[in-house]
């Protein structure tokens, strides 16, 4: 499932957004997510690069069955080219990954934007 929210300020500089990467786990039946990782990340392109890396990362670990939205993102160049246009007008974007207990959520956004 991938998701997106709405832009917090535009980008008015010529100076591409920094982003915030997070991935995290949140198994069924428990209060607190697992964090899996995060990034502050230079750029939107970066940013992707970052969001890439952890999918394939995630992906590699799950039952066949349960990789294969991932795997299909990772290699859906259009899907890529959405997710950059998002974060490089100040959008944040997300992927969310599940197996038989647990959703993995990997997420980016414009530093100064609110999730």
């Amino acid at each position: 499932m991938l998701t997106s929210t709405p832009p917090e300020t535009p980008n008015t500089g010529r100076q591409p957004f920094r982003c915030q990467c997070r991935a995290a786990a949140y198994p069924l039946n428990e209060v607190h997510s697992i964090p899996l990782g995060s990034h502050e990340a230079g750029s939107p392109r970066l940013a992707l690069r970052w969001l890439q890396e952890r999918t394939r990362h995630i992906t590699d670990q799950l039952d066949a069955a349960y990789a294969q939205p991932g795997l299909h993102w990772l290699t859906d160049e259009t899907e890529h080219e959405r997710a950059l246009a998002y974060l490089t007008a100040g959008t944040g974007y997300q992927i969310t990954l599940y197996d038989e207990s647990t959703r993995y959520v990997l997420v980016t956004h414009p530093t100064g934007t609110a999730l």
